[in-house]
Parts: structure tokens; C-alpha cells; sequence
């Protein structure tokens, strides 16, 4: 890797234990599900002989855990990073499956007007905003060698619509995000140069629920 080169990893947390399958969002108490702590040791080894010389985390607890394993692979300290959070959405705690839970209550659907900025929670200028900014700090942390971010889907999968020059407004069902999956950055000095996607632990259960 060059001096001018730098790769800004952003890895999903694994598996979450919610047997209610709610939506969850920022909520306090969920933590990584037995095959979610695999997924992060499987995706810690990822990370091995990858130059990574920063490690950045959202404060959410199942990002954290997610951390812990790459910490410990690369010898490295997590710095906590409040932009890295998951997005603030209104339906936090309830079903938002197809066919039940709280899409199917007439009070909830004043949220659902505006599925472009979105109504239901934080507008995804605003994510991907924050998100951006938290890249670009931990690129710069780690000049010429590699960074690792842990978030969460949506950020995620926003940023990159972002720097893909995408529409932000999509379907939850088609984010290329998968649990314990790294979404890469890689940049040319300060201009992005490509983004790649691998999944180290896997592929995702086309039944898990999306932006989690």
C-alpha cells in the first residue's frame, strides 16, 4: 500500500439475540446472539495481514462486542465514535415485518409519507453526513495503512449509496450489507478511488431483519 493509498474498512456487527424480532435500532440491551460472537471472531481474522492500524467503533454494545475480537487480533485500542451509531428510526421496539406488527396500525402510517427523506426516522442527508465525516476521520488517522470502522447497516449502506452518487431512497430488502460484512473504502489521498464489499463470515438469512 502506497503512502498515498488508505482503506477505510466498515464492518457490520454479527448477529444480534432478539427473539421478539423487533426492530431494535439504538436501543439499550441487545447484544451479539451466540452465532453473532462467531461472526465477529470469523470476520476479526479478515482483518488479518490487512495493514490495519485504527480501530473505530459505534457505542451501540453488539458494535462494541463486534470490535472486541478485531481488537484483540491486531493488538489494537477501540476508539468509540458517536457518527458510527445506527440511524434513529420511530418504529424502535416494534414489529415492522411484512404482514404484522406496526405497519398494520393506522396510527403508525402518518410516518411512513415520505419514504425519499425518510419520515420514519433520521433523513439519510443526515446519515450519511455523519458518516462521511467519521470515514474521513478515521482515514486520515491511518495514512498510507488501513482503518476499520464498526457500524451498522443503514449507515453503512447509505454511505455508500452516497458515494456511489445513488439515490438515498431504497429497498431494505436489496442492501448489499450483510451481518459481520465489510463494506471498503479505498482512497487516493483524499478522493475515493472504489468501494468493495466482501463477507467474511458468510452470507446473511434472506429472513433477517433488515436494518438491523
Amino acid at each position: 500500500m502506497s503512502d498515498q493509498t488508505t482503506v477505510v474498512h466498515l464492518l457490520r456487527h454479527g448477529e444480534v439475540h432478539n427473539p421478539g424480532g423487533v426492530l431494535y435500532g439504538r436501543l439499550p440491551g441487545y447484544r451479539l446472539s451466540t452465532a453473532g460472537e462467531q461472526m465477529a471472531r470469523t470476520a476479526a481474522e479478515w482483518f488479518r495481514g490487512r495493514g490495519v492500524t485504527h480501530l473505530v467503533s459505534s457505542p451501540l454494545e453488539r458494535a462494541q462486542q463486534t470490535a472486541a475480537p478485531v481488537a484483540e487480533r491486531l493488538d489494537l485500542p477501540v476508539t468509540l465514535d458517536e457518527r458510527l451509531i445506527e440511524a434513529g428510526n420511530a418504529f424502535e421496539g416494534l414489529k415492522v415485518g411484512v404482514g404484522d406488527g406496526a405497519l398494520r396500525r393506522p396510527q403508525h402510517w402518518w410516518k411512513l409519507r415520505n419514504p425519499v427523506r425518510p419520515s420514519w426516522g433520521e433523513p439519510y442527508v443526515e446519515i450519511a453526513a455523519r458518516m462521511l465525516a467519521a470515514v474521513e476521520a478515521a482515514r486520515d488517522a491511518a495514512r498510507g495503512s488501513a482503518a476499520v470502522c464498526v457500524s451498522h447497516q443503514l449507515p453503512i449502506w447509505t454511505l455508500r449509496l452516497h458515494l456511489e452518487g445513488r439515490r438515498y431512497a431504497h429497498d431494505p430488502r436489496r442492501r448489499q450489507c450483510g451481518l459481520a460484512s465489510v463494506t471498503s473504502v479505498t482512497y487516493e489521498g483524499d478522493r475515493v478511488a472504489g468501494v468493495s464489499y466482501a463477507e467474511p463470515a458468510g452470507a446473511t438469512d434472506p429472513d433477517a431483519v433488515p436494518g438491523a
